[in-house]
């Protein structure tokens, strides 16, 4: 049988199976090295078609030394996907897990030739980033649409499941790591300490086209109440920018944010990678590394808590994305002012902006990257 390819932003438009169907679920995410000989061909393979020189692959690829050329992200999703089985299997839901990756293996065309050969019909991919931009979303299903080109007319047909930001599993599991991050603060510096939320910079015309700063806000703002953070005490800022200077990037910078935070007198700073849902390389290099150096080098005090990684209420989370697919009657939770996510891309969702981003490093622009 012919699947329809999954052609954004139309997901599953005009599809030949019943709604709540699917016989496969896959992880899709953005890759990373596993190893020093993988870091320059990974980092060409994120660059491809950007005009980046050499030696600016050569002065990341150092960043990777650090790590002995291995970043976390492929391990962390392979332990994600044996939570998700097992969180899937004691409710009885007997779906095959894939993953595939954008940039390193397992890449999309072979998760999905592996798919095809398996039997595999119709898939519902979830994304390793809750949040809505082109980098994270629309980006994706065109490197699904280019994957299912490359297998050919029999490739698996792929849904997405909808962004996560304000479900109610994602906001809890982050008020239970931001109330333990600020727990390790003295009981006497603690009301006085600042939340600081943290999420990948995009170019401004990537986020003038999504709703990215939108959901971010919202999320930080569920999170900041639930633990009982006035708005006073909290911000969002961001890291990773990597475009050209005169390029207009969401700011305020995380670094740049330490020192302000410094200078009008706070002590004590949680840095929360809200915008992330592991550890990897970036929230390793750019948080505990670079920021936690210019917070020593001011006298800040720094807490850096954890991503969502393996939290049990993010992995039930991932089952309840996929329990109100498999049986629309349920309902969609959700949480805040905006009400659940969309299921089916509308036309103009995400747009890359007026041109696509011309990093000038690796993966710029691209939450959830490795």
């Amino acid at each position: 049988m012919t699947s329809p390819a999954l052609k954004p932003p139309a997901d599953g438009a005009q599809s030949v199976y019943p709604a709540a169907f699917f016989d496969a679920i896959m992880l899709v995410s953005f890759g990373g090295p596993e190893g020093m000989a993988d870091v320059m061909p990974f980092l060409e393979n994120v660059t491809r078609g950007r005009g980046i020189p050499r030696e600016r692959l050569e002065q990341v690829a150092h960043h990777y030394e650090l790590f002995g050329g291995v970043s976390p992200i492929n391990g962390q999703n392979r332990a994600l996907i044996a939570a998700l089985r097992e969180e899937l299997a004691v409710h009885g839901i007997a779906l095959p897990i894939y993953f595939g990756n954008r940039n390193w293996e397992p890449f999309l065309p072979d998760t999905l030739a592996e798919m095809r050969a398996a039997g595999v019909r119709r898939a519902l991919a979830i994304f390793t980033t809750g949040f809505s931009c082109y980098s994270g979303c629309r980006q994706y299903r065109e490197n699904i649409q280019a994957a299912q080109a490359a297998v050919g007319p029999d490739a698996p047909e792929v849904l997405k499941a909808r962004m996560f930001y304000n479900h109610p599993g994602f906001v809890a599991a982050n008020v239970d790591i931001v109330t333990r991050a600020l727990a390790e603060i003295a009981a006497e510096r603690r009301a006085a300490a600042v939340v600081v939320f943290t999420a990948h910079s995009i170019p401004l015309e990537m986020a003038e086209a999504s709703r990215y700063e939108q959901q971010l806000l919202e999320a930080s703002r569920l999170v900041a109440e639930g633990v009982g953070v006035t708005a006073e005490r909290w911000q969002l800022v961001y890291q990773s920018r990597s475009g050209a200077p005169h390029s207009p990037w969401l700011e305020p910078d995380i670094c740049a944010h330490l020192r302000t935070l410094r200078a009008a007198g706070v002590a004590d700073a949680v840095v929360v990678p809200i915008g992330f849902v592991s550890d990897h390389m970036e929230v390793l290099f750019d948080l505990d590394e670079e920021a936690q150096q210019v917070a020593a080098e001011i006298g800040l005090g720094y807490v850096r808590a954890p991503s969502v990684g393996l939290h049990p209420r993010f992995i039930a989370m991932l089952r309840e994305l996929i329990q109100e697919r498999l049986d629309p009657s349920l309902p969609r939770a959700a949480v805040g002012r905006f009400g659940p996510s969309h299921d089916v891309c509308p036309v103009d969702c995400c747009l890359p902006g007026s041109s696509p981003a011309k990093s000038g490093r690796p993966g710029g622009g691209r939450p959830g990257g490795g």
